[in-house]
């Protein structure tokens, strides 16, 4: 299904938000709009902002309104920042659970010209986003996180078959495009029952992918291999917790925590959400590197152009990655790179490129 117009909600967030997101939202228009599509580019209330002139960070006006948009750009949230009353669930977690954003996929890859300790990564990590440990997503009310006294805390952690089968069918799907390998990664020669679970299911989904080659490791040997050999990986799949850790893992193997894009989804939306804090300690001043907002966009655009077979779209995408490889070849850098460019130099130059 071709289509000539679009409608994309934005919200900013919080700290460096507000000045990166405008940066990819920019760059996207302009690919969009060199292959014939028109975006409406729709800010809504959102993070600390919204606590201010709503009384919420994710007032009910901005849930109703996404249900209306194609896709989702979101920025950065600093709910520690927040008002006690405020600062549970994250704002971006009541987005995901409200869409059943079930899957988190954050590629890491060396960019060329950047200095990195792995400059032959290339992989995929595919993270299963609805339960695991974290409690905001183990528990239809209430926390899964308790104190029976005050010395003791519990946590409960989640991992049911329907979870575990729908990521693993994402997972061996995108290895269906990239170099056909995926890596199930799991704790089962401790957690039998739950990381147990999960790695049963994603072999047994494995069976209805003959292509595709798959084989397991432990998540404390993942990282190690990591580290060893990275370019020997192409999808990892893994549950919340897990794929949390091993993602800043590869994304600072790759080059910078600024390089790490991600997309939350599931079967029918799409949010782009960098994997990055909200910087609080940079922001207001024009030195946060815009890279894994501008890529995490180019992601969702991708995403949104396979699903509903337009070329256009993805190829929007494609061009953005592009764009940011040609602007940091030409020295274009941001200082967690090296370089001396401020944030809005940056997206000019890449805007320029486009």
């Amino acid at each position: 299904m071709h289509r000539d117009e679009l409608r994309i909600a934005v919200l900013e967030g919080d700290g460096i938000g507000p000045e990166v997101v405008p940066v990819a939202v920019r760059a996207a228009d302009r690919a969009l709009a060199a292959r014939g599509i028109t975006a409406s580019w729709d800010t809504l209330p959102y993070g600390g902002a919204a606590i201010v002139s709503h009384g919420s960070p994710v007032p009910d006006e901005t849930l109703t309104a996404l249900a209306g948009h194609d896709f989702l750009v979101v920025g950065p949230h600093d709910s520690s920042s927040y008002p006690a009353e405020h600062r549970t669930p994250a704002p971006g977690a009541v987005i995901r659970k409200h869409f059943d954003l079930y899957a988190n996929l954050r590629p890491a890859r060396a960019i060329p010209h950047v200095p990195a300790t792995a400059p032959d990564i290339d992989l995929l990590i595919v993270r299963e986003n609805s339960e695991g440990l974290y409690a905001d997503r183990n528990m239809v009310v209430g926390s899964g996180e308790f104190m029976p006294t005050p010395d003791v805390a519990l946590a409960v952690g989640l991992v049911t078959r329907g979870a575990c089968e729908r990521i693993a069918e994402r997972a061996f799907e995108a290895a269906r495009s990239r170099r056909g390998q995926v890596t199930v990664v799991h704790k089962a020669n401790v957690l039998k029952l739950t990381t147990g679970l999960f790695r049963d299911v994603c072999l047994e989904v494995a069976e209805r992918f003959p292509d595709v080659t798959v084989d397991q490791q432990h998540v404390d040997a993942m990282a190690a291999l990591l580290v060893r050999r990275p370019a020997d990986f192409d999808v990892l799949v893994t549950e919340n917790l897990f794929g949390d850790i091993l993602s800043d893992l590869a994304a600072e193997l790759s080059g910078s925590l600024g390089l790490a894009s991600s997309i939350n989804c599931s079967d029918s939306r799409v949010m782009a959400q960098a994997v990055h804090g909200a910087a609080p300690d940079i922001a207001g001043r024009d030195l946060a590197d815009p890279i894994a907002m501008i890529d995490s966009v180019a992601a969702a655009l991708q995403w949104y152009g396979r699903r509903h077979d337009d070329s256009r779209l993805t190829e929007a995408g494609a061009a953005l990655h592009e764009s940011v490889v040609a602007t940091v070849a030409a020295g274009i850098r941001t200082a967690d790179l090296g370089g001396t460019a401020t944030t809005a130099e940056f997206g000019r130059h890449l805007c320029s490129v486009l």
